[in-house]
């Protein structure tokens, strides 16, 4: 914010130049040609020119999974709008896209796959045509299901999420250029996860990763599409390998709306099964996920549907459970993880479902809640899909909401109306995420990225300063403030004089990056268990400065202590590396630098969760809905710095209003995207998003280093189920019941009209 930081923008080398591509106006379509002026052959290339380059695979081990081939210019034809065709290079920006508008395409318009169920239907037009149909996995999860049927309450719904653009402030992009003495391949990227980016370079390009070096500067916002491998990055590096200067491409927000990724395109066909009390006897759901064109590197397509099936019971136990999923090809963009990945879409189906229970039942949705949750008694927990909860009270999280809301008070303003007309409601969300997924997981999945032991590099400089390096990065986290804490926690070095290097293959231990709310559990941990075997270094060398035995000296807040006396670890560090004719003959070679690797006790993840609270004001005749009162109760385990954790839910809060009542990137029947500008695309702003009332549980986990867990997803993931159950309860006495999001001013205001005219009919009937 004061101008300091450097992003992929703000790089300027001697001799750079800029790529502009020439992208697929069409959502699927046979290539003839492409055809390029004669003036302008030595600065396009298309897929003729990339000799050797390999297609982007992202494969899953999952039975039935089909692999697509991402080529990294089109070859045959394109899938989506957007699909990279050629690339241009140009002195400029401007010069460049003047060049891609010369270059004449001859395309044969096939028909588009637009809709992710119709794509399922047998004659569909197919996306990959040897593959038979459009479905890139399909997945069945079946536990006791028949106990369920004979339940007195079944209640089904039909529910669906609108596709999203994750819109970060800073767009993607890449300055690449060849190191000549290094015989060095250094590419510039706003990425969240470096060496897996330099994993899928190397093999595309056929190098070797020695000579890749990938540098990830300041990154304006990841939430996950900062997260994958670019045919965008492969290109500037075949470029630069070949032509001898710096080349540079930052993608424009039109490129970013239009054709590059999308997330959360859910639909559930959705039954719960309950007892008339409100006992949940089971769930039953085929959910079906738009995972578009191409399986994105490194997560794959099967990331999302797959998971829906093994995390939609959330934070409930109950007997009986199916769970049918498919991930769907469509002539779309790819679909990527986005802030809580598929935990939203499962949150706001669960959960307005477990509503839909309520009103059957007669009583509050706080009491079908209550008698579901997994209770603090049966922690560690395994549920009804083996997902293995460390800790928690979630009937507290609930209790503490209503309690800040004070629900007696709302029901009485409910019953006395609004002056203005306006209707008041109250939702409730109550959601689990599983964070920090180590290799037991992710092995399971067979995609190209399974993480292991998480490792930090710890370093005392000459002056006593610290220096961590960690393989994961730091995009709005806070992780220089944080991990800093982790570190002063153990060697007691100010936060002032620790300093962070992240983002840089060549300085970095190899991380699998910042995804998955993993960064506080797995490199704190290392952090911690790099600086504690540091400060066994140090105590060595001090006991031996202070002339005494190592048993009879002990480490604190930076001091080795002694029985005469004390040595800072200033001291210390200058006899290393000053003085090292003062340091006993048998002292450990390794110094004052240690890198240590770290993996939780049980790597099956840690779970944090929040019920979130939300009163909302609701005007049937406009649509409009204001957010009156929002609470928070969450619990991410110890907290390192609250604050930290404050902003990070206070983000995920904004972008889940996006979700539930403004995001929706639409597609026509040609597969046309309808939205390619922030006039198009609509995103909440400072007036949309309210100032939320936040309180902290702490339920350590058993498993991690001081008890943390993973939270900065979390305040993404129940907003749209909170907000959806609030304009329900608000508008349910006229028949209105919201199951879509967005829940935009035309789709209330359209089903208030519907339900008047149902009234009418209704009345006239009876009449």
């Amino acid at each position: 914010m004061r101008g300091r930081g450097q992003y992929v923008g703000d790089i300027r080398m001697p001799k750079m130049q800029d790529v502009a591509f020439v992208r697929s106006p069409l959502a699927h379509a046979r290539i003839r040609a492409i055809h390029v002026p004669e003036a302008y052959r030595d600065r396009v290339f298309t897929a003729a020119d990339l000799d050797g380059v390999q297609p982007i695979r992202a494969v899953s081990g999952l039975p039935g999974f089909k692999v697509s081939e991402q080529p990294v210019l089109a070859v045959g034809k394109v899938r989506q709008v957007g699909e990279l065709l050629a690339f241009c290079v140009a002195p400029t920006r401007a010069e460049a896209e003047d060049i891609a508008a010369s270059i004449v395409l001859d395309l044969e318009e096939l028909p588009a796959v637009h809709d992710m169920l119709a794509a399922r239907e047998p004659g569909s037009a197919l996306v990959h045509e040897h593959w038979g149909d459009n479905v890139f996995l399909e997945t069945q999860v079946d536990v006791n299901f028949a106990d369920a049927l004979d339940a007195p309450i079944q209640v089904s719904r039909t529910i669906s999420t609108a596709r999203q653009c994750m819109a970060p402030i800073e767009g993607r992009g890449a300055v690449v250029h060849l190191d000549h003495r290094m015989d060095q391949l250094v590419v510039h990227s706003a990425s969240q996860m470096p060496h897996i980016v330099r994993n899928g370079l190397s093999e595309c390009l056929g190098i070797e990763q020695g000579r890749i070096r990938i540098v990830a500067p300041d990154v304006g916002g990841g939430f996950g599409y900062k997260g994958i491998l670019l045919a965008e990055e492969i290109c500037l590096a075949w470029l630069a390998l070949r032509c001898g200067h710096p080349v540079r491409w930052l993608e424009d927000r039109r490129e970013h709306l239009t054709a590059n990724a999308n997330c959360r395109e859910h639909h559930y066909r959705i039954t719960a099964y309950a007892d008339r009390d409100g006992t949940l006897r089971g769930i039953d759901c085929e959910a079906t996920v738009d995972s578009g064109a191409y399986s994105a590197y490194p997560f794959s397509a099967c990331l999302e549907a797959a998971q829906v099936a093994s995390i939609l019971p959330g934070p409930y136990d109950f007997p009986s459970y199916r769970c049918r999923t498919w991930s769907v090809a469509t002539n779309k963009c790819p679909i990527l993880p986005y802030r809580g990945v598929a935990r939203t879409g499962v949150c706001f189906a669960l959960e307005l479902v477990l509503d839909a229970v309520a009103r059957e039942a007669g009583i509050e949705p706080w009491v079908v809640r209550a008698k579901n949750l997994v209770r603090p008694e049966q922690m560690p927990f395994d549920n009804i899909t083996n997902k293995h909860f460390d800790s928690g009270d979630y009937p507290q999280a609930l209790a503490r909401a209503l309690d800040a809301v004070d629900l007696p008070a709302l029901r009485a303003r409910q019953a006395a109306g609004e002056p203005d007309g306006r209707r008041v409601g109250l939702g409730l969300s109550i959601y689990c995420e599983q964070a920090a997924h180590g290799t037991s997981v992710y092995s399971g999945w067979g995609i190209p990225m399974v993480p292991g032991h998480e490792q930090a590099g710890a370093r005392l400089t000459p002056d006593g300063g610290l220096e961590l390096r960690i393989g994961a990065h730091s995009h709005g986290q806070g992780l220089e403030t944080t991990l800093a804490q982790v570190a002063h926690e153990i060697l007691g070095v100010p936060v002032a004089r620790t300093h962070l290097v992240h983002g840089d293959t060549a300085m970095t231990p190899y991380s699998t990056g910042s995804w998955g709310s993993r960064v506080m559990v797995m490199a704190g941990g290392a952090v911690a268990t790099a600086c504690r075997e540091l400060a066994d270094r140090a105590l060595a060398i001090g006991a031996h400065l202070l002339q005494a035995e190592i048993s009879e000296c002990r480490f604190a807040a930076g001091r080795v202590v002694g029985p005469t006396g004390d040595v800072s670890l200033e001291e210390i560090a200058r006899t290393w590396y000053r003085r090292p004719q003062d340091l006993a003959p048998d002292v450990n070679p390794g110094g004052l630098e240690v890198t240590a690797g770290y993996k939780p006790q049980r790597d099956s993840g840690t779970f944090s969760y929040a019920a979130h609270a939300v009163v909302v004001a609701v005007d049937p005749d406009l649509g409009a809905v204001e957010i009156l009162d929002y609470v928070i109760i969450e619990d991410g385990g110890v907290l390192v710095n609250p604050l930290v954790v404050d902003g990070q839910i206070c983000g995920g809060l904004a972008q889940g209003i996006g979700t539930a009542l403004y995001e929706e990137m639409a597609f026509d029947d040609r597969g046309q995207p309808l939205a390619s500008t922030f006039a198009d695309y609509l995103l909440p702003g400072a007036a949309e998003v309210p100032d939320p009332r936040i309180d902290h549980m702490e339920t350590p986990s058993p498993y991690t280093q001081f008890g943390v867990k993973g939270i900065g997803e979390g305040g993404a993931i129940a907003p749209p189920a909170a907000l959806a159950n609030a304009i329900n309860d608000a508008l349910g006495p006229l028949g209105v019941e919201m199951l879509r999001s967005p829940m935009s001013q035309r789709r209330i205001v359209e089903a208030v009209l519907a339900a008047r005219h149902r009234t009418a009919i209704g009345a006239r009937a009876a009449a």
